[in-house]
């Protein structure tokens, strides 16, 4: 599927690049959009309010973001302080528990919601439409097209799937017949009506679009919280969605800061919320939310290469994408490698340090790290090559010759042995499975006799995001699989760690506060509890009589 990105991407980029597509319009092409993607500057700053109860906002706070590849405040966020939650919280309060609809309430909706994805998921489809939503990721979340393309992709896609009767099917019910004549038990998929949704930075489009199009197909009122540093994205979204037939009050959409969201979520009390990002954050959620939450939180996220080696350019280059696209800032990003020895005879590791030398600031295959400074992610450096017997492979050095701003962090691609006898003690383990959300990874290898500790330092983990057993050995997977945990786990020759397609199931296992995206599965799970309403009609017997106390 990745290479039937990078055709479509190219061809789309192509077409921009040679000004084959028409320049993007309000009027012409999204429609009420309010910016262009490649205006956007110190000198043409772009906006971005807040939607409540049906109207856009501004605010007397204005919070200024930075372009990440030149420090130049170039857009303006209206963000809303701990004064200004009160229209939020009432317009929260306002969805009964029941939710907007039901399958005994406004049933019509379903069909609403199908139509609006299939006028959506059209929209999308359109190269110049697909492009500016590309153009606009690529300013406030900086990869490369093809990467920012597969996202735009990957929800339009999302989006084909529940047209028609498919956003109804997700409501889909069941019935048992009961112990006597006129009763019979149905279950239902019931709506948490008032929700919330919080999104990060490095998906600006995929991620809330999906976890916001669920919560409304099953019938919730969301407000909606995306990184106020890339929340222009799903603003123009919005505006879109708007077009294509969404209510505007269905949807409430908030930027502020971590407290003032915190506020908000203790005042209106929705009844689930939704939280993507760090594991601080989201394990402070679920306390004061007294466990009304689903989590997709941070990944540590492994891969081991097993004893049958194969395709060894193939595998080099899925490690490269894995560990370094989108400057290793994906949630399922490759961590930590593990190879068998029989790996480690062969020139894999000089392969993967050529495909990452290649990367180049300029193409934004490498780029901005948002959440760490370089001296950070030199510093984590410098801490594991103090452990006995690590070294560095390559990296290590921080980019040249850019004007990225000293708040984000700009290293090359990097990658640090440590030797497994060495991961698996307590003094280093916390060190070694540091989350690190940029483009760095840890590599170490083993013997077979070695599998049981590299399966102890996989059940020492806390997050079980996505996982990768390089293998086509049926036993060796069988061992593997069965003695881990990972919501998403890629096995075979092909197997990678990254990639979150509408196709299948993406998210947390281990965890009863897990949730996943994109699928109906994660739909349903997410987005709807189980309702059970059982009738009992009779009739009742002409001889019925009261029996005896019991």
């Amino acid at each position: 599927m990745f290479n039937h990105f990078l055709t479509r991407a190219s061809r789309v980029s192509s077409l921009t690049k040679h000004n084959l597509l028409p320049a993007f319009r309000s009027a012409h092409s999204i429609p009420l959009a309010t910016v262009e993607a490649e205006e956007i500057s110190g000198a043409k700053p772009a906006e971005v309010l807040n939607l409540v109860q049906g109207k856009w906002i501004g605010s007397s706070n204005w919070n200024t973001v930075v372009d990440p590849l030149n420090g130049e405040p170039f857009i303006k966020v209206a963000e809303v302080d701990e004064a200004g939650v009160q229209p939020f919280v009432d317009s929260l309060t306002s969805c009964p528990k029941h939710g907007l609809h039901n399958p005994f309430k406004a049933p019509e909706r379903y069909l609403m919601y199908g139509d609006i994805s299939a006028k959506a998921a059209h929209m999308l489809s359109l190269p110049k439409v697909s492009d500016f939503f590309v153009r606009l990721i690529q300013r406030v979340s900086p990869k490369s097209y093809q990467q920012a393309f597969a996202e735009v992709y990957v929800t339009q896609k999302f989006l084909e799937n529940f047209c028609g009767d498919q956003v109804r099917f997700l409501a889909r019910s069941f019935a048992v017949p009961g112990n006597h004549l006129g009763q019979q038990s149905h279950g239902f998929r019931w709506p948490y009506g008032p929700v919330a949704i919080i999104t990060p930075f490095n998906f600006p489009l995929e991620i809330p679009v999906l976890q916001l199009m669920g919560a409304l197909y099953m019938g919730n009122k969301p407000v909606l919280k995306v990184d106020s540093k890339v929340s222009i994205v799903m603003e123009q979204m919005l505006r879109l969605l708007h077009a294509c037939g969404l209510p505007v009050e269905d949807v409430d959409f908030i930027n502020c800061d971590g407290k003032t969201m915190n506020k908000l979520l203790l005042e209106a009390n929705p009844r689930m919320t939704l939280f993507t990002g760090s594991s601080r954050v989201a394990e402070k959620l679920a306390v004061d939310l007294k466990g009304r939450v689903k989590l997709e939180d941070a990944g540590f996220d492994w891969k081991i290469l097993g004893p049958d080696v194969h395709q060894e350019d193939y595998t080099a280059w899925v490690c490269d994408q894995d560990a370094y696209a989108c400057s290793g800032q994906k949630c399922s990003a490759q961590s930590l490698l593990f190879m068998h020895e029989n790996w480690s005879k062969t020139s894999l590791i000089s392969k993967l340090k050529e495909l990452a030398e290649r990367r180049k600031l300029a193409d934004l295959t490498i780029g901005p790290v948002l959440t760490f400074t370089t001296e950070s992610l030199l510093e984590h450096t410098k801490n594991l090559l103090e452990i006995p017997g690590s070294k560095l492979l390559f990296g290590g050095q921080p980019l040249e010759d850019h004007s990225i701003p000293e708040v984000y962090g700009a290293i090359k691609p990097t990658a640090v042995y440590v030797p497994l006898e060495e991961i698996v003690k307590d003094k280093n383990y916390d060190l070694v499975t540091k989350e690190i959300f940029g483009p760095f990874q840890v590599i170490t290898d083993y013997k077979s006799s070695q599998l049981p500790i590299v399966l102890e330092i996989l059940e020492k983990m806390h997050a079980h995001l996505t996982a990768a057993v390089v293998s086509n050995d049926p036993l060796f997977l069988q061992e593997v699989i069965g003695k881990s945990v990972n919501g998403t786990t890629y096995a075979g020759l092909r197997a990678r760690t990254t990639g979150a397609p509408q196709n299948h199931w993406f998210g947390p296992a281990g965890d009863p506060r897990g949730a996943g995206i994109g699928t109906p599965e994660a739909i349903k799970l997410v987005w709807s509890c189980h309702r059970e309403i059982i009738y009992d009609y009779g009739p009742v017997s002409n001889d019925w009589k009261i029996p005896p106390s019991t």
